[in-house]
């Protein structure tokens, strides 16, 4: 980080980053060819990245590369020689949020930063230490965190702080999102949403409509600018302000981060007391982009309905005389911005010496920052006619023409009559700056020993490769045979229940097969926890408890308060669901095995083995990878969730409180959308947040042979909203067709198999 307090700009296109640079960022963000989550942007070839780091750091910028998605197995083989050529070129760090690629790259590029994507849902102090303690220079935290909770990682945790000051705000906590993905196929894990947040919706209860016709964008957020409480942001630790929008137009990231440096600049000089915001500034940043006007995000409070664009979703929406004017002036401005930031791009500032003498050899010394170049020529001739002049000299030397450089200070010492030719002042300039920009842009360049990243990564994946079916091993699935899924049954099939009512325990519990029930702890009271462990093993069967969806101070106190409840429980295991729970744990001492959820994100191998190599006892599978995939990365030792109604979105904005009130009484609601297919919403009180579920549950009843191919080490029943018939015969039709060998009957409809079929791009 070249900068102490940094102005960082996305860049989703060569001509954004030169928008981004000639407007005054410290740093920009941008996605490559692959693996990044804009993958819809106009992101550079290997050639073009190259030449943006290069430019970038030409004019004193950092350049971060977006690494920011989930990997598979097969691609995680290809990214060494990815990343090889950009490392190599200097790039400034990388932004990740697959642990696995994580792990991956602090052992192939160990000196290069890895920053924690806002994807990773780092929540507060616990998960900022996690990931340092892991080697990340840097956390993205969680959009929906507020100054309390980011100067609290500040004040706890030796890491920078990067958060998002300006720009569109996911609905959803980032990384936390299935909308797009159950719904089209289209993950935000990949980088590919939908975005089904900016549709329109219904708010019912039953079959009653409570949301107004003309305020139908439930969960559209207006788009957030903070440049008003920079002083306060900056203040609670925050050392990189981000903005959103590699999707824009570069002249929409060249006034914004116009406007941005202003007032970052103006606080870094006057301080606070001094700080004012002018009005037209405001408003350029409105007439840029606006979702029905600005909020401050979360920065100051929980959010509610003045942060929602809940009867327009985009910019212009209206077809009227104001907003044809409107349309007009916007367009006038991008055309001004261009003008001034895309149609040439920003001098640097440059020192120079040139000496001339008929006694010793010609010399032309310029200086950029550290670097120092000196170019020779011949010793100049005796004038026999008009002598060249300082003046004549220094115009011929400022003629810097298409280089990034003008002289700041150009020095001409000049010893007697001389004359010099044109053409070798030219050659002189000419080849005294190209050696300078080229110095300069080297200073950065690493070496790595040749295909280092290649070989690391054939290691680790060897059975991916094609000599795998040579080695005795399934070339689909990368496994030996005596080892494949695909060669025996399932072995040793386990059963495990998770409910969120207590009041079911009992029906479970007489199930022989089930080994284990999960207790979720959003409805569970904890003052009983004790008692519903003793019933479990007393049926002969564990219990564990499942964190919450979010842990954030609220949730953090909630449990710190209970601890002495926890370790007395006897608890068997924990289910965590996020980073910061497993700080917490550990930080707390409470020593209990640690299961990882679904969003405990293990997508490869390689992320498999670093939970491993964390202590988790097991992880469970990815929600978004099909059957072939599955495979490929290997089930043994992870659990598959065989049913339940999957959470789709986990949000700290409520709906509930935005259209009816904030209450504190947990209500179930359903959000219908233009295809009437209606979605459970529940407003978890306890923690304060919301689960948007999906309209169908999962279920892979009728799936036995293609679970039986993946062998998982056990599955999963989540329960949520199904009453005790309900409970009792899913549970039922499960045990005896996977236990029993039972038939398990003509499908029925209003069930989902979510990935196992199609996967995701």
């Amino acid at each position: 980080m070249r900068h102490q307090t940094e102005l960082l700009a996305p860049a989703g296109s060569f001509d954004s980053l030169r928008a981004a640079v000639n407007a005054g960022a410290d740093a920009v963000y941008i996605g490559g060819s692959r693996f990044g989550a804009r993958a819809y942007a106009d992101n550079p070839d290997e050639k073009g990245l190259c030449e943006a780091i290069r430019f970038a750091h030409l004019h004193g910028c950092d350049l971060y590369l977006t690494v920011n998605t989930l990997l598979k197995d097969e691609e995680l083989e290809d990214l060494g020689a990815y990343l090889r050529p950009y490392y190599e070129s200097g790039l400034d760090g990388v932004i990740v949020q697959d642990l696995g690629v994580f792990s991956y790259l602090k052992e192939t590029f160990p000196d290069l930063p890895l920053h924690a994507s806002t994807q990773m849902t780092v929540l507060g102090a616990d998960g900022a230490a996690f990931l340092k303690e892991q080697g990340a220079a840097r956390v993205v935290t969680a959009r929906e965190l507020s100054l309390e909770e980011i100067r609290r990682i500040h004040e706890t945790v030796e890491i920078e702080i990067e958060s998002f000051v300006h720009g569109a705000l996911c609905y959803c906590y980032s990384g936390q999102c299935l909308f797009s993905s159950m719904l089209g196929g289209r993950s935000g894990n990949r980088g590919r949403c939908a975005q089904p947040c900016r549709l329109p919706y219904q708010w019912k209860d039953g079959s009653r409509v409570l949301s107004s016709p003309k305020e139908s964008y439930l969960l559209s957020p207006k788009d957030m600018c903070t440049i008003e409480i920079l002083p306060q942001i900056l203040e609670a630790g925050v050392c990189s302000l981000k903005i959103e929008g590699r999707m824009k137009r570069p002249e929409y990231t060249a006034g914004v981060v116009r406007i941005y440096r202003k007032y970052l600049d103006q606080y870094l000089e006057f301080g606070k007391e001094r700080y004012h915001v002018e009005k037209q500034d405001y408003a350029e940043l409105q007439a840029l982009y606006n979702r029905g006007g600005f909020s401050r995000g979360y920065y100051q409070g929980q959010g509610g309905r003045e942060m929602m664009s809940l009867s327009r979703p985009g910019h212009f929406e209206g077809k009227g005389k104001r907003e044809i004017r409107q349309k007009q002036e916007y367009e006038a401005l991008l055309a001004r911005l261009h003008e001034e930031y895309l149609e040439k791009d920003r001098k640097e500032k440059i020192q120079g010496i040139f000496r001339i003498s008929t006694e010793f050899p010609t010399e032309f010394v310029v200086k950029y920052k550290e670097i120092e170049i000196r170019v020779q020529g011949e010793a100049a001739q005796k004038a026999q006619n008009r002598p060249v002049t300082r003046m004549d000299l220094e115009k011929q030397l400022r003629k810097t023409g298409g280089t990034p450089f003008e002289f700041e200070q150009l020095e001409i010492e000049l010893d007697g009559e001389v004359f010099c030719p044109v053409g070798e002042l030219n050659r002189m300039r000419r080849e005294a700056l190209e050696k300078l920009e080229k110095a300069y842009v080297q200073k950065g360049f690493r070496k790595i020993q040749p295909d280092a990243g290649e070989e690391k990564t054939s290691t680790f994946l060897v059975t991916a490769q094609s000599g795998a079916s040579a080695a005795g091993e399934n070339p689909e699935t990368g496994r030996k045979a005596e080892e494949d899924p695909a060669s025996e049954g399932m072995h040793s099939p386990v059963l495990r229940v998770q409910l969120e009512n207590p009041e079911l325990l009992q029906e479970v519990l007489k199930v022989p097969e089930v080994k284990s029930v999960y207790l979720t702890s959003e409805k569970t009271e904890l003052e009983r926890l004790g008692e519903y462990a003793a019933a479990c093993h007393g049926a002969g069967k564990e219990c564990a408890l499942v964190l919450p969806a979010v842990f954030r101070l609220r949730a953090r106190n909630y449990f710190l308060e209970r601890l002495e409840l926890l370790k007395a429980a006897g608890l068997d295991a924990v289910v965590v669901k996020n980073l910061d729970e497993i700080g917490f744990l550990r930080e707390s001492g409470l020593k209990l095995p640690v299961i990882a959820d679904h969003n405990v994100y293990s997508w490869n191998r390689r992320a498999q083995e670093f939970w491993k190599e964390q202590g988790v006892l097991r992880d469970t599978l990815p929600l978004e990878l099909n059957a072939k995939e599955l495979a490929r990365r290997g089930c043994r030792g992870s659990e598959l969730i065989a049913y339940g109604y999957l959470p789709l979105m986990t949000t700290a904005g409520c709906i509930h409180k935005n259209l009816e009130k904030c209450d504190g009484r947990e209500v179930r609601r359903t959000l219908a959308d233009r295809y009437q297919k209606e979605f459970p919403v529940v407003n978890y009180c306890r923690y304060c947040y919301n689960i948007i579920y999906n309209c169908e549950p999962l279920s892979l009843l009728y799936s036995r042979e293609e679970v039986e191919r993946l062998s998982p080490e056990g599955l999963r029943l989540c329960f949520t909203m199904e009453g005790r018939e309900q409970t009792r015969r899913i549970l039922s039709d499960f045990v005896r067709v996977f236990f029993h060998n039972g038939e398990s009957g003509r499908p029925v409809s209003g069930y989902t198999k979510g990935h196992l079929k199609r996967g995701v791009q």
